[in-house]
């Protein structure tokens, strides 16, 4: 037998696949590390939770969500509106005007209310 016969047979008994002892789909306890219990609340059927003729009891969170978003969103629309006009267009109209006036094409428009 040649070498390379016999080196290809070693290859091929070492390169076969050996059952192993793991399921592919195995539910064992033992595998769930770091859970903490069942966390899925089964459907009631009501709407929200709540039956109907019992009163909805708010979570300590929502009070606190609902004013912090509603007034979060009154302060950025405040700051929205009063926001100074930073826009290429505004700024090159009034530096037009302002040569316009100094080279006496444009009359200044104080110097036409004074009169």
């Amino acid at each position: 037998m040649s070498a390379r016969l016999f080196s290809n047979r070693l290859r091929a008994s070492l390169l076969t696949r050996r059952p192993q002892n793991v399921q592919g789909f195995s539910t064992r306890s033992n595998l769930r590390a770091a859970d903490h219990g069942d966390h899925y609340d089964p459907p009631t059927g009501y709407l929200f939770g709540v039956k109907p003729g019992q009163k909805y009891v708010k979570e300590g969170w929502e009070n606190l969500w609902y004013y912090g978003f509603i007034g979060s969103l009154l302060v950025a629309g405040v700051a929205y509106i009063f926001k100074p006009d930073t826009s290429i267009q505004t700024w090159a109209l009034e530096e037009a005007r302002r040569r316009l006036e100094a080279e006496g094409i444009l009359e200044d428009p104080d110097k036409a209310q004074r009169k």
